[in-house]
């Protein structure tokens, strides 16, 4: 049997994952908190598999009348999601608010005896990811942070066949992101009722803009910015498929290009340093060239190339092996890691995604902004703890 063909047999043998046939069938009641666009498409999710959702919580009003329609016939709206976490038929909570209140919601609800999927990054700061992971691990309950990249059934085929030995050795990653989204903010009068205070929450007050409301993420005070929204995605792939546990450095630069307003940067590239690896994370928001999301795994035996429409590994010296080994053509779908998540509420057993995973995902781009920030190479100790 040549390589090429051992190759594509264990590309193609089957897979078991975790979640069970039956757990996903069993009635969890579910409530939404914070109902923008990516808690909506989430909670189709839930509903689409047997979860439904009862009530939903945001602090403007024309996001709770959205998220009512998607969510289960009778749901509850609340504007204060404590009152979510005061009722005893709710089972689990989807929080998908601005980053800024993902952990005091998180500790809110598992201290209040709910299951909670986050979405991701899990924190707004490496040491709020710590305070999470003490806070949860204090409870029993089970905790899923939104990266379905970890259930996406042909990326843990990739992932098999690196742990096979596919592509050797990591020494060398690349993760990109380029999409034309970049505009100037839209400062303009926001239609329906909104409490400012309430979505401030934690973070230091400020005067209400509603350019701040609409983009929140590129406000330092409630967001990471581009870097940890979708570097958490793509340096989690990363440090999974090699790995190599979170980087002990970390350098950047960025730039705010045509999005006028924002206080991060729409273009930047970002280096990391691990034990045996370098990585780099590059995202320009003013260019679509390779639309969208893509992974490159240099090892010494070859290359693997994920991006949102599959994989392509590729045998070395890819010089004589320029057509892939194998190649996936998939979608990633958000409802695997779903079911994973009531399956897990089920059996009790820890999700794809638990709070460590999401803690250390984020932890390489919470510390290239810190880099980018202060202009100088940032250092992280090996427990993930301590910035230097």
């Amino acid at each position: 049997m040549t390589r090429r063909t051992a190759l594509q047999a264990a590309a193609s043998a089957p897979l078991f994952l975790s979640a069970s046939a039956q757990g996903a069938n069993d009635r969890v009641n579910m409530a939404l908190i914070g109902a923008g666009g990516r808690g909506r498409r989430v909670t189709e999710a839930f509903v689409e598999v047997g979860a439904p959702c009862v009530a939903v919580a945001d602090i403007y009003e024309p996001n709770l009348q959205k998220g009512l329609e998607v969510a289960s016939s009778g749901a509850q709206a609340y504007t204060d999601y404590r009152k979510i976490l005061d009722r005893s038929d709710i089972d689990a909570v989807l929080i998908a608010t601005p980053d800024h209140w993902h952990v005091p919601m998180m500790l809110d609800a598992v201290q209040a005896g709910k299951d909670v999927y986050c979405e991701k990054p899990m924190s707004h700061s490496i040491s709020e990811g710590n305070r999470a992971i003490r806070g949860v691990r204090a409870t029993d309950r089970i905790v899923q942070i939104g990266m379905q990249r970890r259930s996406t059934p042909w990326i843990i085929e990739a992932k098999k066949m690196v742990d096979d030995g596919a592509i050797g050795h990591i020494g060398f990653a690349k993760a990109q992101w380029n999409w034309s989204v970049s505009a100037p903010l839209d400062n303009s009068t926001l239609p329906g009722k909104l409490d400012w205070n309430a979505f401030v929450g934690p973070a230091q007050p400020r005067a209400m803009q509603p350019m701040i409301f609409r983009k929140w993420r590129y406000f330092w005070e409630f967001s990471g910015g581009n870097m940890t929204d979708q570097g958490t995605h793509l340096m989690d792939v990363i440090q999974w498929f090699s790995n190599s546990g979170t980087p002990r450095s970390a350098s950047c630069v960025g730039r705010v290009g045509a999005m006028s307003g924002s206080e991060v940067p729409d273009t930047f590239a970002a280096t990391f340093e691990y034990p045996d690896m370098i990585a780099t994370w590059t995202l320009n928001y003013n260019n679509d060239y390779e639309n969208g999301w893509t992974i490159r795994l240099e090892g010494d035996k070859g290359t693997l190339v994920l991006d949102g429409s599959g994989y392509r590994l590729y045998d070395a010296p890819w010089k004589n092996n320029r057509e892939p080994v194998k190649t996936v053509q998939d979608s990633l779908p958000t409802i695997p890691h779903v079911r994973n998540f009531l399956d897990c509420i089920k059996s009790r057993q820890e999700p794809n995604a638990p709070v460590e995973v999401g803690h250390r995902a984020v932890c390489g781009p919470h510390l290239a902004n810190i880099a980018m920030k202060t202009k100088r190479m940032a250092f992280l100790n090996p427990e993930a703890s301590e910035i230097y």
